[in-house]
């Protein structure tokens, strides 16, 4: 099978269809959380992946913009944007969020949106922070996403490696167990502002990063006529 694996879309839709474009022909579709927030699409996004059949996780802003998570913790911008979709968002796409749980496992791969001792805020950066959600890995193998930053973490004789992984990169799964980040489709923080995504062949046994360029100027068009913040706005061009 051929899957595309997407996180942290965001709302941004012309992300979200020039990713799916790039990597059709695939069978199924996984998200890993944050499909909303930040972004102005919050319903059309939700619909697309609904019209493909994605499944998979919730997100930290998922959560907070049906009220399900305080936004304390949130930046001002981020809070500000994540109020925003709480009040814009549709009935049915309350609906859809709602429905999502923190963790899954699919065809031996875990699905999370943080990590894996901590689904919602936990950010996976570090080897140590790695090791921690290795150490309680039921699979052979997890998608995370959160960090908006294509990583991965493989577990090697007791040593947990880094490795970082481009446009084209692909990574050979083996017996070493792995933490795999596909970076974000809708708001990239690598310093490269094309969406990022992996597509994994359980065939071969493969996962391959893409980059993908899709309109911004039209998702900032859009986000400055909803009124989201200038910063989130800008930010988008730099991919940080």
């Amino acid at each position: 099978m051929r899957i595309a694996v997407l996180s942290d879309i965001h709302g941004n839709l012309p992300a979200l269809d020039a990713v799916l474009e790039a990597l059709a022909p695939f069978d199924a579709v996984w998200q890993l959380g944050d499909v909303v927030g930040y972004g102005p699409e919050p319903d059309e996004v939700v619909a697309r992946l609904g019209d493909v059949g994605a499944t998979g996780v919730r997100g930290n802003h998922d959560a907070a913009a049906i009220g399900e998570l305080e936004t304390s913790a949130f930046n001002t911008d981020a809070r500000t944007a994540v109020l925003w979709t709480g009040t814009h968002i549709g009935a049915g796409t309350r609906r859809w969020l709602a429905a999502l749980p923190e963790t899954s496992s699919k065809d031996g791969f875990t699905l999370a949106h943080g990590s894996l001792r901590d689904p919602t805020w936990e950010y996976v950066l570090t080897t140590p922070a790695a090791r921690a959600s290795l150490a309680i890995l039921t699979t052979a193998h997890a998608f995370i996403g959160h960090t908006h930053v294509p990583l991965v973490f493989r577990e090697d004789d007791g040593l947990v490696e880094m490795l970082a992984p481009s446009d084209g990169s692909q990574l050979q799964l083996d017996g070493r167990r792995t933490l795999l980040n596909p970076g974000s489709v809708g708001q990239p923080r690598d310093g490269d502002p094309r969406a990022s995504a992996v597509l994994l062949d359980t065939g071969a046994g493969t996962v391959e990063w893409r980059r993908v360029p899709y309109d911004i100027a039209t998702t900032q068009a859009r986000m400055r006529a909803v009124g989201l913040p200038p910063r989130l706005v800008e930010r988008l061009e730099y991919g940080q």
